[in-house]
Order: structure tokens, then C-alpha cells, then sequence
């Protein structure tokens, strides 16, 4: 059965930091690239952070997040993480996780954690 499970989400205020995490199961997780998304009411879900697979040698941000975030993965562990530093109250939304394959042409969503910046 193919789970991911974010956690880490919470309240915080303005210039906090929180790190988010997502464990992975039920799939070959080093053979997937994973990327976090997030989402608010009414809005497309967007990109924030993707990490390339295996290794993690290549990782890309939203221009809002540059130098506020970090992605980074351990295989081992079969997790993906998301440090977010110098919150803005703008990066409020339920943040989700994802795995996408090119070579098995699949992709898995998780279930979204609340992140919400505010004083």
C-alpha cells in the first residue's frame, strides 16, 4: 500500500521556522523524484520545492521561497524534508507532498499538513 504521511505543519509566527516531513511506504522510494506543493483556498495547488531522485544532486524552488527553504531526502529513511525558514504570513497553506517516477510513470500524492504563519 503506497503512503505518503506529511507531519511537521502547525501554527507559527512571522519569522518562525517549522521543517516538515514526509515518510514514504509501499513504493521504491530512491527512484522517485519528490516535491512539495502547497495549497490555499480558492488557488491552484503550486509548486514549492522539488529534489531529484536517488542522490537529490538537483533541486529547484519557487522564486517566492529561494533562500527561505531547503528540500532535502534520505533514502534510508524514505523521507523527504522541507525546512522553512523567515516564514511570511503568504506562506500559509495546507503543504503537500509528492512522488513522481519517469520511469515507472506514476506519481503519489500525500494527504497535506496546515501550515499557517501568523502573529
Amino acid at each position: 500500500q503506497v503512503q505518503l504521511v506529511e507531519s511537521g505543519g502547525g501554527l507559527v509566527q512571522p519569522g518562525g521556522s517549522l521543517r516538515l516531513s514526509c515518510a514514504a511506504s509501499g513504493f521504491s522510494f530512491s527512484i522517485y523524484a519528490m516535491s512539495w506543493y502547497r495549497q490555499t483556498p480558492g488557488k491552484e495547488r503550486e509548486l514549492v520545492a522539488a529534489i531529484s531522485s536517488a542522490g537529490g544532486d538537483t533541486t529547484n524552488y519557487a522564486d517566492s521561497v529561494k533562500g527561505r527553504f531547503a528540500i532535502s531526502r534520505d533514502n534510508a529513511k524514505k523521507s523527504v524534508y522541507l525546512q522553512m525558514n523567515s516564514l511570511k504570513p503568504e506562506d500559509t497553506a495546507v503543504y503537500y507532498c509528492k512522488a513522481d517516477s519517469s520511469v515507472t510513470r506514476r506519481y503519489y500524492w500525500g494527504q497535506g499538513t496546515q501550515v499557517t504563519v501568523s502573529s
